[in-house]
């Protein structure tokens, strides 16, 4: 089989398209042949080397993976060649064929194509167990989402509307408030507007019950400061690039609010049998058209180093997708 490894981590470039011999699944395990992989953030901090986790070599990079089963190693009950699944690890889905863990994955019902699949899992699981898990958000409630036109920033603005929040949202330009728009937020203010603080204010004068953020940088304490009494800043990620940004002690005490760490990966860990659940919730929302994926551009996987330069364009909106 095809795959896009690297015998160590650094550039794009020191990864290639090499063959490798096609291994059965052991115990507990899946062979898939990969259908699409879509990439996000940290498949390109991984492959850097950046990432607080550094996988064994040679590494394929992409852990979101939709296939067809071609064969199950011995105790995986629940599953049958030939089914379409969805699983997330920490790589191994740039390839014709990929080895998932049975723990790690769920069906994928026939009414979602396996791109739309892929571009489902990391981003709306991360936004899923943020929201509800962490945040203990509720309908009716109101959210600042921030970097709201990515991926896991858009995926939380749908899930908050199709639970019955009031969603707020943080982007910048026209093409992506659109977009952010159109994915249920009743307002989207342009983070580079230095007045967006007093228009959120204005439609929200009590202040805003839970703020969602993979932005973290100079949005971090007007964010927090934002927040109504009691109210929740989720912690997602820094994607800005900037320092990790510190807060005044007292601004927690000042708002009787709180700061949760929203850590995926973390979850993953611990709880398989939650991120199963979470994923079946996901593609059941999506079934019923109350969430959609949002895709910016596909590959084939010859096209691997292209896809993962797309990752970097300041243009993008949705998920980069590779398809075998």
């Amino acid at each position: 089989m095809k795959v896009f490894q690297g015998r160590r981590l650094g550039a794009i470039e020191d990864f290639a398209i090499e063959e490798r011999a096609s291994v059965p699944p052991g115990p507990g395990q899946i062979r898939v042949h990969v259908e699409a992989t879509a990439l996000g953030f940290v498949d390109a901090l991984v492959m850097r080397g950046l990432y607080q986790v550094q996988p064994s070599l040679p590494f394929i990079p992409g852990g979101e993976i939709v296939g067809r089963i071609e064969a199950v190693g011995d105790d995986v009950e629940g599953f049958t060649e030939g089914q379409r699944i969805a699983s997330w690890q920490f790589g191994g889905g740039l390839a014709e064929q990929a080895i998932v863990s049975a723990a790690s994955s769920v069906a994928v019902p026939d009414a979602i194509d396996a791109a739309g699949a892929s571009a489902l899992i990391l981003d709306f699981l991360t936004a899923y167990y943020g929201l509800f898990d962490r945040g203990h958000y509720e309908a009716g409630q109101s959210l600042l989402v921030t970097g709201a036109s990515g991926g896991v920033g858009s995926a939380a603005v749908q899930l908050a509307y199709a639970s019955g929040g009031r969603v707020a949202a943080l982007a910048s330009g026209d093409a992506k408030i659109r977009h952010v728009a159109g994915l249920g937020a009743e307002l989207v203010l342009d983070y580079r507007n230095p007045d967006w603080r007093a228009d959120l204010k204005t439609r929200y004068p009590g202040g805003i019950d839970r703020v969602f953020d993979p932005v973290g940088g100079a949005l971090f304490e007007p964010c927090f400061r934002s927040l109504a009494k009691h109210g929740r800043h989720l912690v997602v990620g820094f994607a800005s690039g900037d320092a990790i940004p510190r807060l005044p002690a007292n601004l927690p005490l000042l708002k009787s609010g709180e700061l949760a760490g929203v850590d995926a990966r973390y979850l993953g860990e611990s709880d398989p049998a939650r991120v199963r659940t979470i994923l079946a919730i996901i593609f059941r929302l999506a079934e019923r058209g109350r969430i959609r994926p949002v895709i910016d551009q596909r590959f084939a996987l010859s096209e691997a180093p292209a896809a993962l330069r797309a990752l970097a364009s300041g243009t993008r909106i949705g998920k980069i997708i590779v398809t075998p």
